[in-house]
């Protein structure tokens, strides 16, 4: 993988982790996505006035990754609401590249024996932190999973088919941002209301995390393959690892450090992959 592409795409890992540690900070983790997600619409809003319309091919995708998000943004606030973020975010997000590597493999995608080393490294070393928690908390997590791995085939496609993979991930980002926050709106306006004024400042930070952390995602998906591009992604995973024990004070046993150095491995081989 060019050094570029895989500079940046290591920076948009480190934004991913950000924006889910805002969510998982904040005291109401609903309010705290639609915030996030909420800000990223209305950034969307502003930016695509200045930006071509994505070509009509990548419409039918566009249009199936916004019911898709809207579905991965509640069941994150869900898990967020019931698992710690030292347990779901490695069942999340390891489980996430090996299916879209798999899937890709059957739709055509070829890789090299290193690629897929660094992909099946990157999966075992995630996923090993999430070992010696109850299997009761691996549901929706893993659920979560599945939807982050068919949200991610669906928005290669289409930014492939886009014409301008900005304008693309900004069209998502606004159409999948306001069902949860019409929602909200409906249904707990005072309650957002309030929440908005206490945190909006971290619902900004985290909107503009979530945008350029996709943005580059999808920009490396079309010049790299996508299962390449997915893994090292999850590599938000370290990140994750770093803010859950030193911002959230959360508890981190000393395996998952050691998992910690077998993603780095991982990372490693994707760099050298051709």
């Amino acid at each position: 993988m060019p050094l570029s592409i895989f500079l940046l795409v290591l920076l948009a890992a480190a934004l991913h982790a950000s924006w889910n540690a805002i969510v998982k900070r904040g005291p109401d983790k609903q309010l705290g996505t639609v915030l996030v997600t909420g800000s990223a619409a209305m950034l969307s809003a502003a930016l695509l006035p200045f930006l071509p319309l994505p070509d009509a091919p990548s419409w039918p995708w566009l249009a199936a990754s916004v019911a898709l998000q809207a579905t991965y943004y509640a069941l994150v606030a869900r898990c967020y609401q019931q698992v710690d973020m030292s347990v779901a975010y490695p069942l999340m997000r390891g489980s996430a590249p090996i299916l879209v590597a798999l899937v890709g493999l059957l739709l055509g995608e070829q890789l090299a024996l290193t690629a897929w080393s660094g992909i099946v490294l990157i999966s075992i070393g995630i996923l090993a932190m999430a070992l010696g928690t109850r299997r009761a908390q691996w549901g929706m997590p893993l659920l979560t999973a599945g939807m982050i791995a068919t949200y991610t085939l669906v928005d290669a496609h289409g930014a492939r088919l886009s014409g301008n993979e900005l304008s693309y991930t900004l069209w998502l980002f606004l159409l999948s941002g306001l069902p949860l926050t019409v929602h909200a709106l409906i249904h707990r306006r005072g309650a957002l209301r309030t929440y908005a004024a206490a945190h909006w400042r971290l619902g900004v930070i985290g909107g503009i995390g979530t945008t350029t952390s996709y943005a580059i995602a999808l920009w490396a998906m079309t010049l790299v393959p996508i299962a390449m591009v997915s893994a090292l992604r999850e590599t938000s995973i370290l990140f994750a690892l770093l803010i859950s024990a030193f911002l959230l004070g959360e508890r981190v046993p000393r395996g998952r450090w050691t998992a910690g150095g077998v993603i780095v491995t991982g990372v490693i081989l994707l760099r050298i992959a051709s």
